[in-house]
């Protein structure tokens, strides 16, 4: 990965007035990811907005660490299964609008 890619933990806890042990939590959670170049602690760029969230329900909400694994986990659920559901949508909609029967197209081809 290159740097240009990545921010500084310390620069992010600067700017956004939280405290380095806040991300190290998040981190050691699984919530986000850093990466240690040269001794200095990076978080990957494509992340910010996902770790910007977490300070966010944390600040305004006053939601903890563990709070924030919880409703993390719950919401990527909910996104994985709307997911889902889309594609089985999208397929009945295929068989649907075909007019035939699924079966009968495979034993046909």
């Amino acid at each position: 990965m290159q740097t240009d890619d990545l921010i500084a933990v310390s620069e992010f806890c600067a700017g956004h007035r939280v405290e380095m042990t806040f991300i190290r939590t998040l981190h050691q959670s699984g919530l986000i990811h850093m990466t240690m170049v040269e001794g200095t602690a990076f978080l990957p760029a494509d992340e910010l907005e996902e770790l910007e969230k977490f300070v966010r329900w944390h600040d305004d909400l006053d939601i903890n660490p563990a709070g924030i694994e919880a409703l993390a986990h719950i919401l990527w659920r909910v996104r994985d299964m709307q997911e889902e559901m889309r594609r089985l949508r999208n397929r009945l909609q295929r068989y649907e609008s075909g007019g035939r029967h699924p079966i009968t197209d495979a034993e046909v081809g």
